[in-house]
């Protein structure tokens, strides 16, 4: 038996029942899965929603677990295995379609893994892999921008700077070699945002077309945004470059105004880090190749863990904590845990 954390049926966070100590066999791999012994993980605002919804098709049956952020140990591997061994310090996101990593053991297809950041510990690590997995995503493939620099000084107005997936879009952009201008609207999440590498910083709560213009760059070739998509589709159809690239991360309450964009001939796209899972695609195991190259970055000191608070042991109550503190709206960085209760 293991001990793991469930979401019995959809609740608000200051129930105790939202979120529960239980204990639930220990699996076992099977073809390409990896059995990993979970020593941290992190939480993301689809932890929260996913615990406010109702359980979909798509879902293995209850216990409902949660968790889409490990770092741990590879206890055992499937026959099929061929990228791990036992012994192999890991870090992943997982699958929606399979049980979170919200557990002592855990689950996951080798394809959705890489090799832990050497110079990382655990909770450092766990912090990482959603949030580099989007913004990854977003920039090279969704976006089409060169990690190898071929776009060095182009403008990306990255919305939403001082979140987790916009902390790791302002480092993979300058990376990149980009002009980058994050939004932020208090003076700590602004200090966080030029710590890690932003070029300037606007307040997204004031007009964005305006403040481009003060800083001399009115439109911008890529605009990345991490928050509403409704409600900054307006100001990134102005900001954007004709022949721009606009990517979103948040689904729309509505329907967008894809006119807006026809005379500039620019592109909106879509980016969500479980589609390759979600879908089985053919191409998989290109979240293993990039989770494999932002741990070469981070040993290499180009990315930090964006870690800013750490809680211990894992289980329900530390884990309630956390997601009131993700749907507080207030958080800088990530939030992650570690460790089991003896």
């Amino acid at each position: 038996m293991m001990k793991a954390v469930s979401c019995p049926c959809p609740l608000p966070i200051t129930d105790h029942d939202s979120l529960k100590d239980i204990e639930l066999p220990k699996p076992s791999p099977r073809e390409r899965d990896l059995l990993v012994r979970v020593e941290a993980i992190s939480v993301n605002p689809v932890d929260t929603k996913i615990r406010r919804s109702q359980p979909t098709d798509h879902e293995e049956p209850a216990p409902r677990v949660l968790g889409w952020d490990v770092a741990g140990v590879v206890e055992s591997v499937g026959l099929e295995v061929s990228l791990f061994q036992s012994g192999d310090p890991v870090y992943y996101s997982g699958s929606l379609i399979r049980p979170g990593g919200n557990g002592e053991y855990h689950l996951v297809d080798e394809r959705l893994v890489g090799k832990k950041p050497a110079s990382l510990n655990m909770a450092q690590a766990a912090a990482l892999p959603l949030t580099a997995i989007t913004a990854y995503e977003a920039l090279f493939d969704r976006l089409g921008i060169s990690p190898r620099g071929e776009s060095e000084g182009k403008g990306i107005l990255i919305i939403g700077g001082a979140g987790g997936v916009g902390s790791l879009a302002i480092q993979l952009a300058k990376i990149a070699k980009l002009h980058v201008i994050a939004t932020a609207s208090r003076s700590e999440s602004q200090a966080w945002c030029r710590k890690i590498g932003a070029n300037e910083v606007i307040d997204h709560t004031r007009s964005i077309p305006a403040q481009l213009k003060q800083l001399d760059r009115p439109m911008v070739e890529y605009i990345f945004n991490t928050s509403q998509t409704d409600q900054y589709w307006q100001p990134m159809c102005e900001a954007i470059k004709p022949q721009g690239r606009i990517c979103g991360i948040v689904e729309t309450s509505g329907s967008l105004d894809l006119n807006a964009l026809k005379s500039k001939s620019a592109t909106f796209v879509w980016e969500f880090m479980f589609t390759r899972s979600m879908y089985q695609t053919e191409d998989m195991v290109e979240q293993h190749n990039l989770l494999e190259q932002v741990a070469e970055w981070v040993d290499a000191k180009k990315i930090q863990s964006t870690l800013t608070e750490t809680l211990s042991p894992i289980n329900a109550a530390n884990l309630r904590t956390a997601h009131e503190k993700i749907e507080s709206g207030r958080m800088i960085g990530k939030l992650g845990l570690t460790g089991w209760p003896s």
